[in-house]
């Protein structure tokens, strides 16, 4: 007999591909770390429609929920493994820190003022480690990589 998790609800919906579907058939559990529990739980591959209720436009997508807290992550389902995380799983406090942050890059590259590249290296040399927005794990750790962009974007300014 399978486990019950195979059959949690809500399904995949009907949009979803048929890679989508494979993958929810076979590995419906991943270890994902999640901030709000503070460390790696067996988080749930689950649809869109359960993530954001409100939000039909999401529905098709996947993400990775963990039932002790709530919380979830999405997925790059642009990818050939449209059902890898895209991080780990945050708390809604760390989601908006995160924002926050792309809000302060995206128009650096955007604009042509400096290449994504540089400034992820940048980051990355500043932190000791390879830097990916999705991979930040507390409020405080994105807050210390604000102050390094504002850094690197006064920097940006002076070199002009």
């Amino acid at each position: 007999m399978q486990p019950s998790y195979y059959y949690t609800k809500p399904g995949p919906p009907a949009k979803w591909n048929m890679a989508v579907k494979l993958k929810m058939t076979h590995s419906r559990l991943k270890s994902i770390y999640c901030v709000g529990c503070g460390k790696p739980v067996e988080a749930r591959l689950i649809s869109g429609e359960e993530a954001y209720p409100h939000r039909k436009d999401l529905y098709a997508l996947p993400f990775w929920k963990c039932d002790c807290c709530g919380n979830f992550v999405g997925c790059h389902h642009k990818t050939s493994n449209p059902t890898r995380p895209l991080g780990v799983i945050p708390t809604p406090g760390l989601k908006r820190e995160r924002r926050k942050l792309h809000e302060l890059i995206d128009p650096i590259w955007k604009t042509r003022k400096a290449s994504r590249k540089r400034i992820y290296a940048h980051i990355s040399n500043a932190i000791g480690r390879q830097y990916h927005t999705a991979d930040i794990k507390s409020v405080d750790e994105a807050k210390n990589i604000y102050s390094i962009v504002l850094d690197f974007k006064r920097k940006l300014g002076e070199s002009k």
